[in-house]
């Protein structure tokens, strides 16, 4: 039974982490676990050690925690909680890939950290604006962030009440991997037709990401940019020597990115968001295809945003905000004079933060 319970071990827990379970929870000996990877005792000592000395880090213990109870607990299998990573089927590896994408992308963006609360269901990116003050760019599941810490992609220095965790090296080279991984899937169904409107991860239709110049060869997104152009644009002053962008604007930008994010979780990968890029003689509002819904609650705040923004102001905010254009590639898809591109993108922010202020007071009057 024991040999059972550590062959249900899902696949994306690491190597030593498997092995350290093995040992711990099913009485396994070091030789006898060495014997069956076809290695010396001694390497599977020093893992085994390396993860008991990581088990003062607050989400590698719980992730170890919830593994050895759902995968080795006597009780009932019936009773086991299932975590949204749990098993190895091929459509929760691939929300767990999307959810640690997001995360590790906005990890990656200048003072970035992600703070744990003790006995909290949900983690928050924040970023460090400098000013006293620290924007939320992200909520994560904890079951997430603690996947995250056991394959070492995140780190806390120091573990208290509330943990800040940092992306690591690991973390970094994970990224790239998993952003190279979406985009040969986007191009594998662009070549064989899997999809009406091929799309990357972030969802730009297909030909809203092609080179004019070259039809046949794709755009690459900003996937990897440690900012996007909205914290960019912030660091400017105006003539009175105030910041372009203030924090709320800035905030209602990366509100309307982190839903649009997502929007793209789930089995049906690309959205279609083609209606509301309204250069080139675009332009209608319609809801488009209902069928290929990710998050839906996530993709309807998103649609009404875009919505209430109209064309022009939603394309901006679409290119800048979500698809992370740089502005001077924005001007020019939207045949804008330069430097143009900013002042546009500000009235965009100001409409949106004006929007979700009336979804809050509207919520507030309903509740």
């Amino acid at each position: 039974m024991e040999n059972n319970m550590a062959f249900t071990i899902p696949a994306w827990v690491p190597e030593g982490a498997q092995r350290y379970l093995a040992h711990t929870e099913t009485g396994q000996s070091i030789r006898d676990i060495a014997r069956s990877a076809g290695c010396h005792a001694s390497t599977i000592l020093r893992q085994i050690r390396r993860i008991e000395m990581r088990r003062d880090d607050p989400l590698v213990d719980a992730a170890l925690q919830s593994l050895a109870e759902e995968h080795f607990s006597v009780n009932d299998a019936s009773d086991r909680t299932v975590s949204a990573f749990s098993h190895n089927s091929h459509v929760e590896k691939e929300e767990f890939n999307h959810e640690a994408l997001r995360v590790l992308r906005r990890l990656c963006e200048t003072g970035s950290v992600l703070a744990v609360a003790e006995e909290m269901n949900k983690a928050v990116v924040v970023r460090d604006t400098g000013e006293a003050a620290a924007t939320r760019t992200a909520v994560v599941d904890c079951r997430i962030a603690q996947a995250l810490a056991l394959k070492d992609w995140i780190s806390c220095d120091n573990p208290g009440r509330i943990s800040r965790y940092r992306i690591t090296s690991a973390g970094r080279t994970a990224l790239s991997q998993l952003m190279a991984d979406f985009e040969n899937q986007a191009r594998s169904r662009n070549e064989h037709g899997m999809a009406e409107a091929p799309s990357s991860f972030h969802g730009a239709p297909s030909h809203a990401t092609t080179n004019r110049a070259h039809p046949e060869r794709p755009r690459r997104m900003r996937y990897s940019a440690a900012e996007s152009p909205l914290i960019a644009l912030a660091r400017r002053r105006d003539r009175d020597g105030k910041p372009f962008l203030d924090e709320a604007l800035v905030g209602a930008g990366e509100r309307l990115r982190e839903d649009f994010e997502l929007a793209q979780i789930g089995p049906q990968v690309a959205q279609n968001w083609d209606h509301f890029l309204t250069a080139g003689g675009r332009g209608s509002f319609g809801s488009g295809d209902t069928g290929n819904r990710g998050s839906s609650e996530a993709r309807d705040r998103v649609e009404r945003a875009l919505s209430d923004l109209g064309p022009g102001l939603s394309d901006v905010a679409l290119r800048c905000c979500c698809y992370l254009e740089g502005l001077e590639l924005a001007e020019k898809r939207m045949g804008w004079s330069a430097r143009s591109g900013k002042i546009v993108l500000r009235i965009a922010l100001q409409r949106l933060k004006r929007h979700y202020q009336d979804q809050e007071e509207r919520s507030r009057m309903i509740g």
